[in-house]
């Protein structure tokens, strides 16, 4: 059958897969997955599983509420800011890719002490050596968030596999959290630490290590040997590949606007720091709904174009309406924005399951969709830094979110649509 012409299949096999959201990086690795993992205390697995979700956002979410008072005491114009909140999702995309081969080398449970190791240097990097330590810090921090995104789903996977669909909502519920939590709780903790913004930001290597501490049990499990047995081919040349990839890495650069820039949007319509911190913890927190009934509401119909629509018009009417509405109904367009961004990012993570035959094809598309999706979604905090320091204002940001809302329309029309990758994988 031709796949470009297959229709429906999004059927109950495939919505019942979607319990399988989080894509396993080492899906390749047969025996990995054929082996039963000696999970000895899942209890103890669990609690590390969530405390390093838990970091995989506030190195990202904690910098937005300073970002100003950091400029200011550094001396950064705004295109510099701007790559300072561009430069953590670039690595998620660049460094993304090696998580595999790290993991195949050393084993996912090593990789992720290391890195969340890693991941600690990057944040007191950045509260330390001024403009030096911020820039290189935040390249850090954000190189080890993104090769633990990938290794993490899959040790979720492999296991609590009986529990897939439930550790799906628990993994989506810590990262909001985690995000959550730096947003709302950093200016208050520098005002704290008298007004000092490097221990404000410093204070999340704190988690980081901690998270290090209850992960470090699981390093002396045995999960069996990492051996490749498959591989797919063609998928870079793939149409319906790419709508996928370009899906997921727009959704992602109006996220990364909002944790890089929306707090400072807010104090320039005249909100405190910390009152803009609020205000995006709480939309971040409002995500956690949308996350979770997004998928199971988008495989109720044909297809997934319709729920990418709706998403995508309530993330631009909650931007839109941070941007220009009057501030009396400040939290309300908050809350909008965050039922839309749970809802895209969901759906973009649902699209990968759902487009692919197998979980081998799975592990490459998402592998690809992350790589040169995050790279892409760093382009938007940049150009919004620039549009800021061109224009001196906020106001022609709105063409930005206009722009890159639409291009995320039309890439989910092309993915949301009932069909396969025409890639096949191949025992080798």
């Amino acid at each position: 059958m031709n796949l470009e012409t297959e229709k429906n299949v999004s059927t109950p096999k495939r919505t019942a897969e979607l319990e399988e959201l989080l894509i396993d990086a080492e899906a390749d690795d047969e025996q990995v997955q054929q082996s039963h993992p000696l999970v000895r205390r899942p209890w103890l697995l669990l609690l590390g599983l969530i405390l390093v979700a838990l970091n995989l956002r506030p190195a990202l979410s904690s910098m937005a509420p300073l970002l100003s008072e950091v400029s200011k005491s550094l001396g950064l114009s705004a295109a510099q800011a701007g790559l300072l909140t561009t430069l953590p999702v670039l690595c998620l995309g660049l460094f993304a890719p090696l998580a595999p081969i790290l993991a195949r080398r050393f084993g996912a449970e090593r990789v992720v002490l290391g890195i969340l190791l890693t991941l600690a240097g990057g944040i007191i990097l950045r509260s330390n050596f001024a403009e030096i330590g911020l820039f290189a810090g935040s390249v850090l921090g954000g190189a080890s968030i993104g090769i633990i995104g990938v290794l993490l789903p899959g040790i979720v996977k492999r296991d609590f596999a009986r529990h897939a669909g439930t550790m799906t909502g628990v993994y989506t519920m810590a990262l909001c959290l985690g995000a959550a939590m730096a947003a709302g709780s950093t200016v208050p903790l520098s005002e704290h630490f008298d007004n000092s913004w490097a221990l404000g930001l410093g204070f999340w290597v704190i988690p980081a290590l901690l998270a290090a501490v209850f992960w470090l049990p699981q390093v002396g499990q045995k999960h069996g040997a990492h051996n490749v047995a498959y591989r797919v081919r063609g998928l870079l040349r793939d149409p319906l590949a790419w709508q996928v990839t370009l899906y997921m890495g727009l959704q992602s650069s109006l996220a990364y606007i909002v944790f890089g820039w929306l707090p400072s949007i807010l104090i320039g319509r005249g909100l405190t720091p910390t009152q803009a911190g609020l205000v995006l913890s709480g939309s971040v927190i409002i995500q956690l709904a949308s996350s979770l009934a997004a998928p199971w509401l988008a495989t109720r119909g044909k297809d997934q174009r319709l729920a990418i629509v709706v998403v995508m018009a309530l993330t631009l009417a909650g931007l839109f309406g941070c941007l220009y509405a009057p501030l009396d109904g400040l939290w309300g367009w908050a809350i909008l924005l965050g039922l839309g961004q749970g809802g895209t990012f969901s759906l973009a993570l649902t699209l990968i399951v759902l487009r692919s035959r197998d979980s081998h094809v799975a592990a490459n598309l998402s592998s690809m969709s992350q790589g040169f999706g995050y790279t892409l979604a760093s382009m938007g905090p940049f150009a919004v830094g620039v549009v800021h320091d061109w224009t001196g204002g906020w106001n022609a940001v709105g063409w930005i979110f206009g722009i890159i809302g639409t291009g995320a329309i039309i890439a989910g029309l092309g993915a949301g649509r009932a069909l396969y990758v025409q890639v096949q994988s191949e025992k080798i």
